[in-house]
């Protein structure tokens, strides 16, 4: 085990090491772009603007951001309703992403989706999903689409540590790998389903050996380390992609907000979110890297994060003057003539 650790950690330095300037600058926006969008929506949720439920993805930006540097453009994505730095991820317009939250018809889904289920093809993202672990069933099915298709893709179903002692989960697990599927499953595990420590949920706390009954490879990968995530990504991918079959990644990360905006979170200590902010912060990690390699000044670093800012207010602006949907688009995008 020790030979393991030091194997992993050497790797870990080296990676470090050969980063260049453009890939951190890089994760540092898009890693940003996701936490200032969050702040936002969160106002807006307390303005009264966004109904409904609004769960922030604020301390888990380096998983996605770090999975989607490893992805290649043919990839696909699904995820549950923590979704909106997926989104963002993926590449979609933080105008439509707004407004969809706000529920106008410039949004995603024409503002009848809001938070929880919005889509975009055109970018390869499948959806958040409201229900808890189903996303994982339809995830294993863009696998298949993959792999029927023959079009050298792989899907990235994103789940919750709570979504992972779901049956369905375990049902996908089974047949993506009977089938050998090009799936990576990946499990954020923020460490509380709603307000239920993985402790005192799960039998076993590694969730990433889930998959081990099915013969499906897991790792367990530090979720506040972006360049952690994004070695990790790639290997997943490259497993999934070479005819491999599926692999599940343990995103080991952590949410500072409450599970919902409805959640105060006093489940936990304030010294433990504290800990976490002051010590582990995926963008504050980024921002050491590129300050002491000389990549980056502090003015240089603020001016990105005022640009990035402009972006979301613009995007706030876009929602707030869109229109509500017409009561006639009540009945439209329901069925579909197949």
């Amino acid at each position: 085990m020790a030979t393991t650790t030091k194997r992993r950690s050497s790797r870990s330095r080296s990676t470090r090491s050969t980063v260049g300037k453009d890939d951190l600058i890089h994760y540092y926006k898009e890693m940003l772009a996701i936490r200032r969008f969050e702040e936002k929506a969160g106002q807006l949720y307390g303005m009264g603007l966004i109904g409904g439920f609004c769960h922030l993805y604020i301390g888990q930006e380096a998983v996605v951001v770090g999975m989607q540097a490893a992805a290649e453009p043919r990839d696909t994505v699904i995820t549950g309703y923590r979704d909106h730095g997926h989104m963002l991820a993926c590449g979609m317009d933080p105008r439509g992403v707004m407004a969809e939250l706000t529920g106008r018809r410039g949004g995603y889904s024409k503002g009848k989706g809001g938070s929880m289920h919005m889509f975009s093809r055109e970018k390869n993202f499948y959806g958040g999903h409201g229900i808890v672990g189903a996303q994982v069933s339809l995830g294993t099915g863009l696998g298949f689409a993959h792999k029927y298709r023959g079009d050298g893709g792989v899907a990235m179903a994103y789940m919750g540590d709570g979504a992972v002692n779901q049956g369905q989960v375990y049902e996908s697990f089974n047949m993506a790998a009977l089938w050998h599927l090009p799936v990576v499953f990946v499990i954020e595990n923020n460490k509380y389903g709603m307000g239920t420590s993985v402790e005192r949920a799960s039998a076993n706390p590694d969730l990433h050996q889930r998959g081990a009954s099915y013969g499906i490879p897991g790792r367990k990968v530090d979720g506040m380390d972006i360049l952690a995530v994004k070695q990790a990504g790639q290997e997943a991918l490259a497993h999934a992609r070479d005819g491999h079959g599926p692999m599940i990644l343990e995103m080991v990360t952590y949410r500072y907000r409450g599970h919902s905006m409805s959640d105060p979170a006093k489940y936990r200590s304030k010294e433990e979110v504290s800990d976490m902010r002051e010590h582990h912060d995926p963008i504050e990690n980024v921002k050491k890297l590129l300050l002491d390699a000389g990549h980056a000044t502090e003015d240089e670093l603020k001016s990105i994060d005022k640009s990035i800012r402009g972006v979301v207010n613009d995007a706030a602006e876009f929602a707030q003057q869109s229109q509500e949907p017409d009561p006639a688009e009540l009945y439209t995008d329901v069925l579909i003539e197949a």
